[in-house]
Order: C-alpha cells, then sequence, then structure tokens
C-alpha cells in the first residue's frame, strides 16, 4: 500500500515530555477505559462530527497521555480502548522510546495522509484509519460533516501531529508526521478514533512495527556455486526482501549479528511483504557476500526460456528434489510481478500428479481399467479435449493423455471428498504456509464438500483448486525424491515439514506413470532425448471467458524438477513445455 511514501522530517519541534526512561514507566491496567465508574452508560460514536474546539483538545489530550507514558489514559481517549491500549503498549515495548515528543499541528488535509501513506487522495473525502475525513483546506468545525468513504468509518475530523521519538546510546532521532481523527461521542466528548495509522501512517492492522536487527546490502551475491550471481528476474527488490527474510528466518549467528545494525521496522508477520524501514537508529556493517541457492547456469536457461515465449507472460521455476533448494526461477515480463512465486491459477491436468496419488493410495493400480468416456457423470459434465471414448484405458493410459472424464469418474468413485484437499497437504505439503526467503502464495485444493460438480473440477486442476509454478514443481520433486523438500532459496533456511511421505510403492507407481507420459503420452514429442531418469506430465487450464487455455508443463530429470506456466499458450506441449524441457537440457549432468 504505502511502500515508499515519504516521511516528513521535522525541526525545531518543542520538546514538551519527558527523557530518560520515563515513557516505559507506566504499567498497564488491561484494556478498559481508565477512571470511568462500570455504572456509567457506554460511550458510543454519534454521527455528528465534533466541533473545532472538541477536535483541537481531543487531539491534543491524547497526544500528551500517550507521550507521557500514560497508555491507559490515552487509550480511554479513544472509541476503541482495548485496541489502542494493545497497540500503544506495543509501540512502547517493541519500538522502546526512551523519549516521545507529540505535537499537535491542527486540522490535516487528506492530500497529507494520502501521501503519509503512500495511497491515492480520494476524489470523495477520505479515510484516516478507516475513517471519513474533511475535504481539502477544509476549517473543522460543528457545520463540518463529511460522509462516510469507501471503508465506512465514523465522521470525524482529521487532525495531524509531529513526532519526535529519541533512542537510547544514540543523538539520532526520529521525525516523521502523524494523523488521527478525531470523532464525536454519545456523551458530547471528543475520541480518536482508533486505527492501526494512529501509532504510523504506513502501519496496518495486519502488520507489527518495532526495532529489529538490520543488515548492510551485501558486497555481493552469490549462486551457490560461488560466482557472483546473474538473472534478470532476481530484482534488487526481490534480492532485499530475500536477505532481510533470511537474516529473520536463520538460526542465530553470533558472527553475523556483529555486523547489524537496528531500525525502526514494519513487517508483516507471515512474511508476505516486504519489510518496511522507516527509521535507522544504528547503522549496519558494510555487508558480506550472501550466498543463495540459484545455480547460475540452470537460471541462464530458465531466463532464455521466458524470453524465447515471445512477448507471452509465464514463468518458471526449478528445484532440487534432494534439497528442495530453488536452483532457478523466471519470469515473462522480468520487471512485473514474480508470478512463479506469488501467482496463483488452475494448474490444469499438472494437478493429475496428486489425483492419482490419491487414487493409488486408494488401492487403484496403474494397470487398473479406467474408462475413459466422452463426458464425465457429475451433473455438470466435462468432456475431454480430444474426440471418442476408451472404455478398455488403464490408469495410466489415462493419465499419458490425460483423460479428464477418467480422474473425475474415478476420483467420485473412489475417494471421499476431502481426499484430495487432505493428500495435497499431508503428502505435497500444499496448503501449510511456506517460508521460502521471498513471498510466496502457497497453493490452495480447497475441500469442496458435498458438492460433486466442485470434487470434479479438483480432480482434474480446474474450479477453485490454484497453484503457481514453484507449488507444481514441489509436487514433482516430491514425486523424484519421495518426500517432501520445501522450497527454499537459502541453505539451511527451516523448511515446513509434510504429515507423511509417499509410500516406496506409490511413489515407484507414480515415477513409472510420469516416465510413460514423458516416453509415449502427451509429453512424448516435447521430452524427446530427456528420457533417462525423467518424466512429465503436461497440464492445460481454461479461463472463463477466454477462448485461449493457459499452458502448462512439469517433468523431472535426475535431481532436478521444473514447472512452468504461459497465459494463453494454449496445451501444455505448445508454450510451457518447451520451455521446461529447453531448461532440463541446458542443466543436464549438473
Amino acid at each position: 500500500m504505502r511502500r515508499g511514501a515519504k516521511i516528513g522530517i521535522i525541526t525545531g519541534v518543542s520538546v514538551a515530555v519527558l527523557a530518560g526512561g520515563g515513557y516505559g514507566a507506566y504499567s498497564l491496567m488491561g484494556g478498559s477505559d481508565s477512571g470511568t465508574s462500570s455504572a456509567k452508560k457506554p460511550r458510543t460514536v454519534v454521527a455528528e462530527p465534533p466541533s473545532a474546539e472538541q477536535a483541537t483538545n481531543g487531539a491534543k489530550d491524547f497526544l500528551a497521555a500517550w507521550a507521557a507514558g500514560d497508555l491507559d489514559k490515552a487509550a480511554s481517549l479513544t472509541d476503541d480502548p482495548t485496541s489502542a491500549t494493545t497497540a500503544l503498549a506495543a509501540f512502547r515495548d517493541q519500538v522502546k522510546p526512551s523519549a516521545l515528543t507529540l505535537t499537535p499541528a491542527g486540522p490535516a488535509t487528506p492530500q497529507a495522509f494520502a501521501s503519509a501513506t503512500g495511497t491515492p487522495a480520494p476524489a470523495a473525502k477520505p479515510s484516516a484509519g478507516a475513517s471519513a475525513t474533511p475535504s481539502a483546506g477544509a476549517t473543522p468545525g460543528a457545520t463540518d460533516s463529511p460522509s462516510a468513504s469507501a471503508s465506512a468509518g465514523p465522521a470525524g475530523v482529521l487532525m495531524g501531529f509531529k513526532a519526535r521519538a529519541e533512542f537510547a546510546g544514540t543523538n539520532r532521532v526520529w521525525d516523521y508526521n502523524g494523523f488521527l481523527n478525531v470523532v464525536k461521542m454519545s456523551d458530547d466528548t471528543p475520541a480518536v478514533h482508533w486505527a492501526p495509522t494512529v501509532i504510523h501512517p504506513h502501519l496496518s492492522g495486519s502488520e507489527t512495527i518495532a526495532v529489529q536487527q538490520v543488515f548492510a546490502p551485501p558486497s555481493n551475491v552469490v549462486d551457490r556455486n560461488g560466482k557472483p550471481l546473474q538473472g534478470a528476474s532476481i530484482t534488487p527488490a526481490l534480492l532485499s526482501t530475500l536477505q532481510d527474510n533470511a537474516h529473520k528466518l536463520l538460526p542465530p549467528d553470533p558472527n553475523k549479528d556483529q555486523d547489524a545494525g537496528s531500525a525502526v521496522v514494519i513487517s508483516d508477520p507471515a512474511g508476505k511483504t516486504a519489510a518496511d524501514k522507516l527509521f535507522t537508529i544504528v547503522e549496519p556493517k558494510p555487508g558480506k557476500p550472501f550466498k543463495v541457492t540459484i545455480d547460475n547456469n540452470v537460471q541462464a536457461a530458465a531466463e532464455k526460456a521466458m524470453t524465447d515465449l515471445g512477448g507471452k507472460s509465464g514463468s518458471i521455476v526449478a528445484i532440487e528434489p534432494s534439497t528442495g533448494q530453488v536452483l532457478a526461477f523466471a519470469n515473462a515480463p522480468t520487471n512485473g510481478q514474480n508470478r512463479a512465486f506469488t501467482g496463483l491459477l488452475a494448474p490444469g491436468s499438472t494437478m493429475k500428479i496428486v489425483t492419482s496419488t490419491a487414487l493409488l493410495e486408494a488401492g487403484v493400480n496403474p494397470d487398473t481399467v479406467v474408462a475413459c468416456p466422452e463426458k464425465s457423470s457429475n451433473a455438470q459434465a466435462i468432456p475431454n479435449s480430444f474426440p471418442g471414448a476408451f472404455p478398455n484405458n488403464t490408469l495410466q493410459q489415462d493419465f499419458m493423455v490425460s483423460c479428464n472424464t477418467a480422474f473425475i469418474n474415478q476420483g467420485l468413485t473412489s475417494l471421499k471428498p476431502n481426499t484430495l484437499s487432505s493428500t495435497a497437504k499431508d503428502v505435497f505439503g500444499l496448503g501449510p504456509e511456506w517460508k521460502t526467503g521471498l513471498p510466496n502464495a502457497d497453493g490452495r485444493v480447497p475441500d469442496p464438500g458435498a458438492n460433486k460438480d466442485e470434487q470434479a473440477m479438483n480432480y482434474i486442476g480446474q474450479g477453485k483448486v490454484q497453484m503457481n509454478p514453484l507449488a507444481i514443481a514441489s509436487v514433482t520433486a516430491t514425486v523424484q525424491s519421495g518426500e517432501f523438500k520445501q522450497p527454499i532459496l537459502v541453505a539451511d533456511l527451516p523448511q515446513q515439514k509434510a504429515a507423511r511421505n509417499l509410500s516406496p510403492d506409490v511413489a515407484g507407481k507414480l515415477r513409472a506413470m510420469m516416465a510413460a507420459t514423458a516416453q509415449g503420452g502427451t509429453a512424448k514429442d516435447v521430452m524427446a532425448g530427456i528420457t533417462d531418469n525423467a518424466g512429465a506430465k503436461t497440464g492445460s487450464a481454461e479461463v472463463a471467458g477466454v477462448a485461449v487455455t493457459n499452458s502448462w508443463f512439469t517433468a523431472y530429470r535426475g535431481n532436478i524438477a521444473v514447472a512452468a506456466e504461459v497465459q494463453g499458450g494454449g496445451h501444455g506441449v505448445d508454450a510451457a513445455g518447451p520451455a521446461v524441457a529447453a531448461l532440463l537440457k541446458a542443466a543436464a549432468g549438473r
């Protein structure tokens, strides 16, 4: 939302409150209103905004209590004392300023708030922390009646303030512009409408603000072989995020910690978005080389495979099955979304690897006859992409030709509604949060319940199933090795475990089915010359309202597993297949 938004630097602020350790000297008494009688009628926000005098006094009193460290009183001056107490205490305990000065700055404009949060100023009256605010240049008063914004906050008056935080052991001071929305309560008193943005304009409800270790950019980034890292898709922003996340996720290293500085940072606990460094308290020492799991040779092949798409959007990921380490990832275009990790698309028939696993574990064998009719048996019958019926096909033959109807009908017959989602989670690690080192969207295989049409779509990788090449490459790597190894981009990062491994019997059957597909099935032409210790699966995913399907392809060869998707690329062998095959050939012998 607001990465890169400018923070105003305030000079000449009059220090109105304490120094030393006084800020942290106040204990909390829970999240209730301070100094109010339990017999009093609860205060609620009213529709009428406060007067100019009320808005001024409401902001001043709140800021004075917060700056003085009286968090109970400050929270009681908001419309949500419980949330305010928690957030203010977290700021005190996690940011730990030795002194805090908060100076009222009078009415603020929507443009100023929008600039501070890094969001476009709305045409209508905007919100400060999910609140409506007065129009530009408005003077707060009893006649002000700002309408509720799209975020449906209470009508109020937007007020600004100047914040200055000092820190023990340094003469650096952190100055920034703050904003709060003052509303009117049912007892005719003003209150600050509570929102995370009261703490800092960049802060959202899902994030935390704290002083954290920070490290200088590495002197150089090297691949797994110690060579300077190359790759247009591995942008400086991604590298910076990867380095920050690695320092947080890796076990403590006293040698590295000696090089760390400290900064006030807003971060996402789930690690899905980049950290927002607001203020550096202590500069870190110059960075040292930073090693990642990427193999430059494989990365070059991945980049070329995406360039060869001729302008189509797509992505590709290569994983080392024995370790889960990511050997390469590339995107087309290189300067857009890291769709290889964060894209979410229906994976089409590449999902049949997971469906086959569930069927094999349910007692169906590769040589079991599983008819391939023209249409599936569920209410919203689904046809195949090829004509004709094949009543004597085996499961392996259905896999080789990617027969939708066979997998749907056999899935509805042999599997419980939640079997596919539980297999995806328990065997392939799809669903639990992966911390790869970069933001990534986890694969999704929802439980369809009793809806047989949704079950049918799940079995063939359509409907609500969503994946990206990272997830599908990991599925293929799991088949190759027989054990899920969560993908990582820095060696020694902690890896999520799956509940159980593939049995040797099922793993062997899956590899045989994928090998047959590479040698004589839909992947035969693309995989020509890549038949040694190799297997593959094609996929085409339909998109509502789009005539051309998305192209998917996944394959392994030796100790490398690759998956790719090409938006609007047609069948799996049309666009994604050649990309995967080219990478496998380039990586031969590694």
